[in-house]
């Protein structure tokens, strides 16, 4: 599949070769009036390759790795063998972050229960999300290939453990172009600090630019550098970016460098931003029932604030919000951190789905929660780190939950072994998850693909199938 016109090169020689009627051709096309051009969106929207049960995606990336064992994957077993060293017959060949293989069981540090019809088992320090267990689909035999942080997080993000490829929401939008005339397609939030991956989990890598993530604040201007220079009127700004524009087309049109017509589009973007995304992060028209139900706070940037604007940047056309949150990797007190964030994380994540279904909008919003990997059932401890019953970095095994967007909801699929150290049932890639993904939104992953330095590129790269247990 190859959306975009300027799929095949990007090298100015593209357009240099094509001949003087192309050429011709592109001239006319790329002088044509720009305040007209300025009503219309970058990537008009795109058909699907068949029905679409999403339209949206919101993904809530908890960064840092939350413990499964204390939120999700109930093991009593580790009760009975805390503070003995794991059978080395299950630790046998396995590499770690920060701890020897042979390290002691840490038992599970909470209670957990079951909710709802479906019966979901859950951790007491989810007291929310239980309100909502049979809304939401339970996958708890994840894997990843990685057990850092950043290669884990990018890979999550982009199918690669390296920098350099197009994160998930670039994809959308390259593979089905952008609904909303005044707000990017791919938007990008932070809470909680910086994330390991950093700028790699958003960018468009070899993907034309204009499919980026546009990072914004949840509070305040959701971009700088947008609003009107002091004494610098609407008219005035409208005339300086004509005037940019024409200039920026000439040297399109003379060396054929797709990344120009990237430039075009972001200065058009930001000017129609000027008037619509301040509104976004003004929540005076949400009421006050609503301000409470997520924990929001007018003018506070939260983890709880992002996710209510997220419900306001899909209401407004975006294709995909990406919500990060950090402080999760709890090498050290596993107890006292994760208690600390379900306090930040949980009430905010249940209210989305709660207020995006009595809005409507839950049937065709696909909504994502969960990290790069797991933790371990081995305790860290360490005199020379200060670092006391926490876990480390565990990829074989970890647990995510999705909900809306043609999920079946209250199942719970996948199972690991009794110390929650293997998969053992519906073993689930992180390649997996991305076709399901991009299956909910009409998509093929195998088709989605993209020309780059000889071969066809797509996000789960050679691998991967769709999760069909997860479709409703």
């Amino acid at each position: 599949m190859n959306h975009h016109p300027l799929k095949q090169s990007t090298r100015r020689q593209f357009f240099e070769s094509c001949g003087v009627g192309l050429g011709k051709i592109a001239l006319g096309s790329l002088l044509a009036d720009v305040s007209a051009r300025a009503a219309k969106t970058a990537f008009p929207p795109r058909a699907t390759m068949f029905g679409a049960r999403a339209k949206r995606v919101i993904f809530l990336f908890q960064a840092g790795a939350p413990s499964q064992l204390e939120l999700f994957d109930h093991k009593p077993k580790l009760r009975e063998l805390a503070g003995k060293p794991i059978p080395p017959s299950v630790i046998a060949g396995q590499r770690y972050a920060f701890i020897q293989p042979d390290a002691a069981v840490l038992a599970p540090q909470f209670e957990f229960s079951r909710h709802g019809q479906s019966g979901a088992e859950l951790s007491d320090r989810l007291p929310h999300l239980a309100k909502i267990a049979d809304e939401i689909a339970i996958v708890k035999s994840l894997n990843t290939d990685q057990f850092n942080h950043a290669p884990a997080q990018i890979m999550v993000n982009t199918g690669a453990p390296i920098p350099g490829r197009p994160a998930l929401g670039s994809w959308l939008s390259y593979g089905l172009g952008s609904v909303s005339q005044n707000l990017p397609s791919f938007v990008v939030l932070k809470s909680g600090g910086s994330v390991s991956g950093g700028a790699a989990m958003w960018s468009a890598g070899f993907l034309p630019g204009s499919h980026a993530g546009v990072l914004f604040r949840s509070s305040g201007d959701p971009i700088l550098n947008t609003a009107h220079p002091e004494g610098f009127d609407h008219q005035s700004q409208r005339d300086s970016l004509d005037l940019i524009q024409t200039l920026n087309k000439r040297q399109l049109s003379r060396v054929g460098d797709p990344e120009i017509q990237t430039r075009i589009d972001a200065y058009e973007m930001a000017w129609r931003m000027q008037s619509a995304a301040p509104e976004l992060t003004d929540f005076k028209s949400e009421s006050q029932e609503t301000m409470e139900l997520y924990g929001a706070q007018h003018g506070k940037a939260s983890y709880a604030n992002n996710c209510l604007l997220a419900r306001r940047l899909i209401e407004r056309g975006v294709r995909f919000v990406q919500v990060y949150h950090s402080g999760w990797d709890h090498h050290s007190q596993v107890a006292n951190g994760v208690t600390g964030q379900t306090k930040q994380t949980d009430q905010a994540s249940a209210a989305l789905i709660m207020d995006l279904k009595r809005r409507g909008l839950l049937e065709d919003t696909l909504v994502i929660w969960g990290g790069e990997f797991g933790r371990t059932p081995m305790v860290e401890a360490s005199a020379a780190l200060n670092r006391s019953l926490g876990r480390d970095h565990h990829p074989q095994a970890y647990t995510m939950w999705f909900a809306g967007g043609g999920i079946q909801p209250g199942v719970t699929m996948g199972a690991t072994d009794e110390l929650g150290f293997n998969v053992v049932e519906d073993s689930v890639h992180v390649h997996d998850i991305q076709a399901t993904i991009l299956h909910l939104l009409g998509l093929d992953h195998e088709r989605l693909t993209f020309r780059h330095q000889g071969r066809d590129y797509r996000l789960t790269d050679v691998h991967g199938q769709v999760v069909q247990q997860l479709i409703a």
